[in-house]
């Protein structure tokens, strides 16, 4: 799926793509809806670097054996390990 927002929508809220797609993946990850490695993922981020700006932001990591898995799955399939 495709999602268009128009750049008139990123300009008024003052933020790049980059910028707007970080901001979803940590929405997402703090309401549960994915795991670490997606929302890197989402986020076009490195796992390490998404664990990172979680940590300026105070933001915990919530971490459970699900989601372990599922990031080993998400590492493997892109090539991390």
């Amino acid at each position: 799926m495709s999602l268009l927002i128009s750049d008139e929508i990123l300009n008024s809220v003052g933020l790049s793509d980059q910028e707007l797609l970080v901001e979803i993946a940590i929405m997402l990850f703090q309401k549960e809806r994915v795991s670490l490695g997606k929302a890197s993922k989402i986020a076009k981020m490195n796992y390490v670097e998404f664990q990172e700006l979680l940590a300026t932001q105070n933001i915990p990591i919530h971490y459970n054996i699900e989601e372990f898995d599922q990031d080993v799955k998400t590492l493997k399939e892109t090539g991390w390990l």
